[in-house]
């Protein structure tokens, strides 16, 4: 028969070994994150750890409630353009490395610390990408201090990152009052300040270099493959279907782009179309396509368009012609595109979408686009209605990158968003009205005012991360009413009692700082909070400071690419592989710990 360990119940090995098994399968990254949570929450249900009556109330816990209040009042502040105004004028950094990597990272860590932080490195990406391009650098330079400046940022205010606004909720628990909107400032902006002063400085210096990049030059040379094919008289072709065409060459990657018939440009015709004797096909193909399309099918060539059109020769991207419109998007992580090509999805059918080529890390893909499974960071040159082209890439789960400049809000906009969200900031720090009451009220007030569509409210939530926190924070609960987190903490104060207090608070925020490397930020904070409680029992100490210090080694994650969605979304684009993250990450770890235990426990003495 089997016995549990002295001083350990059945309980808690229970407990320990969901826990174990949802940290491993976290790590493993094969099954979503929240479905690994929701399992853990099942296992800890039927085992009877949690009451089967309160297995489901952290779908309404305020910190959930306040997590996706804060995603659509991110949306909407995107929506408005305000953080387009502070980006427009980025151009003034110059062209030094230095110079670049400090306004875009600091501008960044701003914009992070009042709005998602994937959102806002999901805005300044494409600005990135920009610079480097127009600096001949590589864009390995500038995005890992891009992701770690928002990680750095988000931990400005309560609102600024989920761990915050869950750390603030399990301070209630102390009988005191959740942490207000600004009680997380003092250290989080000393770690942002140092941190972002230290990657502009030093930091940049340790990214790996993945390639080089063309001095001013363009990803995608599109006047070298837009060409135009006539259907002579006779041909064979003719009288058939635009279908028949396309698929009548294997070897030939072709994209019918528009048709020309009676002069008269008919952008993205259908597949369906029949052809006629001298219709003219505007199509994208690289040179050898084009030659074995041109002698399997007998079309003739009519002439370049590319170089009719000094737009497409322009580095805005933005070449038109007719009534689409050229633009380069980046695939986000949790597009539809990413592992399917974009034969199997219908692009062009479904979306009204043509993807005309392909960038990875840098270079042009020069497979079959019929048979490039996508990738998250992939950098696509697509053609779309120019009414249509932003929809379809919201669709798609792709974001335009910025080359002639940012997308400026109308005036108007920008300054109701800005009222509607300082006006909930002010309530929150005023105490006059709870977080969750004043965000939430400030999103159904942008949805009111038109800043965001109620078609866009629930696309703007991130419900993986939801669901997550809804299934992780019951066990949490049963962690600590199993006396589990009670074992940690005497784990750690045994460790603690060789060291002055500051040494037990830096020893907790960097072993919740280890974790947040392999497991989401959230999960982290959650799993921990109850630890950093019974910790201060035990210590008969105060538990804000221990409380602080989860916050904070929850949400810097610079070690591994699959800590943090930030780090996650710029590996692609940058070149980056698994083991260049902790070159700058680990002596800016250790950074933030030095710079972060003082301020907390000047601000929040044990």
């Amino acid at each position: 028969m089997f016995m549990a360990p002295a001083g350990v119940t059945g309980d808690q090995l229970i407990v320990f070994g969901a826990l174990a098994a949802t940290l491993v399968l976290f790590v493993w990254n094969r099954w979503r994150f929240d479905l690994v949570a929701l399992l853990a929450l099942l296992v800890s249900t039927l085992a009877g750890l949690v009451p089967p009556d309160r297995a489901f109330e952290g779908l309404g816990h305020p910190a959930v409630v306040t997590v996706a209040a804060v995603l659509v009042l991110s949306r909407g502040l995107l929506n408005a353009g305000v953080v387009d105004v502070l980006a427009r004028h980025l151009a003034r950094a110059g062209q030094r490395p230095w110079a670049q990597v400090a306004s875009l990272t600091g501008l960044v860590a701003l914009c992070s610390g009042v709005m998602n932080n994937v959102g806002a490195l999901a805005l300044f990406m494409p600005v990135a990408a920009w610079m480097s391009r127009s600096a001949g650098r590589s864009a390995s330079l500038l995005l890992m201090p891009l992701a770690f400046g928002s990680l750095l940022g988000g931990t400005l205010t309560l609102i600024g990152t989920p761990p915050n606004i869950i750390i603030a909720a399990y301070r209630q628990e102390t009988q005191a009052p959740a942490f207000g909107m600004f009680d997380f400032l003092p250290a989080g902006a000393a770690i942002t300040v140092t941190g972002v002063l230290f990657i502009a400085v030093v930091g940049w210096r340790l990214t790996p270099l993945r390639k080089e990049a063309d001095a001013g030059g363009d990803l995608f040379e599109i006047s070298a493959y837009l060409a135009e094919l006539r259907v002579p008289e006779g041909a064979r072709f003719a009288g058939r279907t635009l279908h028949d065409l396309v698929t009548a060459v294997e070897d030939a990657d072709i994209v019918v782009v528009g048709m020309v018939r009676d002069r008269r440009l008919r952008p993205m015709p259908s597949v369906f179309e029949v052809l006629r004797e001298e219709d003219v096909l505007l199509v994208e193909a690289d040179s050898e396509s084009l030659d074995r399309f041109l002698a399997g099918t007998g079309l003739v060539l009519a002439e370049e368009a590319g170089t009719r059109d000094e737009e497409a020769d322009r580095p805005t991207r933005e070449a038109r012609t007719g009534e689409l419109t050229l633009a380069e998007a980046i695939v986000t992580p949790d597009s539809i595109l990413v592992g399917r090509t974009a034969t199997a999805l219908e692009i062009r059918d479904r979306f009204g979408v043509n993807v005309l080529a392909v960038a990875r890390h840098g270079r042009r893909l020069r497979a079959r686009l019929s048979r490039i499974r996508f990738l998250a960071g992939d950098i696509l040159l697509v053609q779309a209605g120019e009414d249509a082209l932003a929809s379809a890439l919201n669709a798609l789960g792709a974001l335009p990158l910025a080359s002639r400049g940012l997308r400026l809000g109308k005036p108007r906009k920008v300054a109701l968003a800005s009222v509607i969200f300082a006006a909930a900031l002010a309530l929150i720090a005023l105490d006059l009205v709870p977080s969750a009451t004043a965000l939430v009220g400030a999103a159904v007030a942008m949805v009111a005012t038109g800043l965001i569509a109620p078609s866009e409210v629930y696309k703007a939530i991130d419900m993986p991360v939801i669901v997550l926190l809804a299934a992780l924070l019951p066990v949490g609960h049963a962690l600590e009413d199993t006396g589990g987190s009670q074992l940690i903490a005497d784990g750690l104060l045994a460790m603690g009692r060789a060291v002055p207090p500051a040494g037990t608070v830096a020893i907790l925020m960097g072993a919740v700082m280890l974790l947040s490397n392999v497991v989401n930020n959230a999960a982290a904070a959650v799993l921990a909070a109850p630890v950093a409680l019974n910790l201060a029992r035990g210590l008969d100490a105060s538990a804000d400071p221990l409380l602080m210090a989860v916050a904070i080694g929850s949400s810097c994650a610079f070690l591994t690419p699959i800590g943090h969605q930030s780090n996650t979304l710029v590996m692609a684009p940058g070149g980056y592989r698994f083991g260049d993250y902790w070159r700058m990450g680990l002596p800016l770890s250790l950074l933030v710990v030095a710079t972060a235990v003082p301020v907390i426990l000047w601000r929040w003495p044990l």
